[in-house]
């Protein structure tokens, strides 16, 4: 299943802030466009209103049309006075074409609108006395001047709102670098570093139950981290001693009734369990040693795999001639950097695993080699084939799959998997091509490691 995309909260901030401001101003723009229509209609007819009672309650005759014609051609409006048939004046301009269609079809006294010729009309009918009054304007004029206005008041808006959404981005952002930078002291902790995350200043309530739950959380964690390496550390360091006391008073039963036919076989065993004890003992401190560490605090050096894997064979060579296991090694001349006592446990305990789950001769592969800019080393066996279940769960402290015979405690490749970690280094469990196990280490060189 894919997962979704993450969404910005600060995005969205500024895009409901600019979102709602561009509704608030297209609505006043509705509103400002629906009063100016009905202001400028109601202005225009005013005038349409004023000429014609001028035309028709004063005396032509003696009048001086300059006024009539002034406000005639400032807002474009034709008019013409019939008497009895006859024009006793009209605009200097007068739309014949229109008049006659005015008088056929809107000769009602009032206004109305009219489309004449692909073009609207705003036309007044009056009679009084015998004559008549007849006055159009185009309805463009009106419009013109209704669009001039919103114009220049969305350009106003239009500009508004860019200030608005770099106000506002500015604003946010400032806003959000307390949580950038809580987010920054939340992704630098570690399992190491469990101290409690400060409050970035200034403090926002909105942070403050966050940041006071992650504080209880980690305290919780540390605290039960403390639990678990004391109790490890403490039950080891306390099991050790009377281990050992077991151990030598088994060796002295040894000496003493090596003579009895069935004593010693018995005390032999005795004496394997404790040392299997001791050595589970062994890896529980060292694993407490290690769970604390930082990769940068282990002391470290170039070495060259190949002499540590040859270390090791030399240790487990009697181990290895009892199983009579044939063991071939293909080494490079690669180094890491890293921690020799370490490093040569862990591929102990690798190679020991494989030995113990080999069949008797059976076969051992140990490989050196360069891969994708890292150094690998890998190891493959001929024993028993694992099951993607048990692959799943290699590495886990104490899992030995169900049905083994071969005596272990489960830590080996626990510790193993943690060093490789230390060395910034991954550990992978496969199935061999050979039947087996196959365990691949993948370690930076040290010429790469920076």
């Amino acid at each position: 299943m894919q997962k979704k995309q993450a969404v910005s909260l600060q995005h969205r901030l500024v895009k409901t802030s600019v979102f709602s401001s561009i509704a608030a101003g297209l609505i006043s723009l509705l509103l400002l466009l629906g009063i100016s229509v009905y202001q400028t209609m109601h202005l225009q007819d005013e005038i349409m209103d004023e000429i014609s009672d001028m035309l028709l309650l004063t005396d032509i005759a003696h009048s001086s049309g300059h006024q009539i014609d002034e406000l005639s051609d400032q807002f474009d409006i034709h008019y013409r006075l019939i008497y009895e048939g006859q024009t006793l004046t009209q605009s200097e301009d007068a739309q014949n074409e229109v008049f006659q269609y005015l008088a056929q079809h809107h000769s009602e006294h009032g206004y109305s609108i009219m489309w004449h010729r692909g073009e609207l009309w705003r036309a007044y009918v009056q009679n009084e006395s015998g004559m008549t009054l007849y006055a159009v304007q185009p309805l463009d004029v009106r419009f013109a001047e209704i669009i001039s206005t919103a114009a220049g008041y969305a350009a106003v808006l239009a500009v508004l709102w860019c200030l608005q959404w770099l106000i506002v981005h500015l604003s946010v952002k400032q806003q959000f670098k307390n949580i950038h930078a809580l987010s920054q002291q939340i992704s630098e902790k570690s399992a190491d570093d469990l101290e409690p995350i400060n409050s970035p200043e200034p403090e926002l309530a909105e942070l403050q139950p966050m940041v006071q739950q992650l504080n209880h959380m980690l305290e919780r964690v540390k605290q039960a981290l403390i639990a678990e390496q004391r109790f490890t550390a403490d039950a080891s360091h306390e099991l050790r001693s009377p281990l050992s006391a077991i151990q030598m008073r088994v060796q002295v039963l040894k000496r003493k009734y090596q003579d009895h036919p069935q004593l010693p076989a018995e005390l032999l065993q005795i004496q394997q369990d404790v040392s299997r004890g001791t050595q589970v003992l062994e890896n529980l401190l060292l694993l407490a040693r290690l769970d604390p560490s930082k990769p940068n605090d282990l002391i470290k050096t170039r070495i060259d795999l190949a002499d540590v894997t040859h270390e090791v064979l030399q240790a487990l060579a009697p181990f290895v001639q009892q199983k009579e296991i044939h063991v071939a090694v293909h080494t490079s001349p690669l180094q890491v950097f890293g921690n020799t006592e370490l490093l040569f446990t862990c591929l102990r305990n690798l190679v020991d695993n494989a030995v113990r789950y080999a069949s008797r001769n059976g076969q051992l592969q140990i490989q050196i080699a360069e891969v994708s800019q890292q150094v690998e080393w890998k190891i493959e066996d001929n024993g028993t084939e694992v099951t993607e279940e048990v692959l799943a769960r290699l590495g886990e402290r104490f899992y030995r799959a169900l049905g083994t015979q071969t005596q272990g405690s489960g830590l080996g490749l626990s510790i193993c998997k943690k060093i490789i970690e230390l060395h910034q280094g991954a550990v992978v469990f496969s199935k061999s091509a050979m039947g087996g196990l196959q365990v691949q280490i993948l370690l930076p060189q040290a010429e790469r490691i920076s």
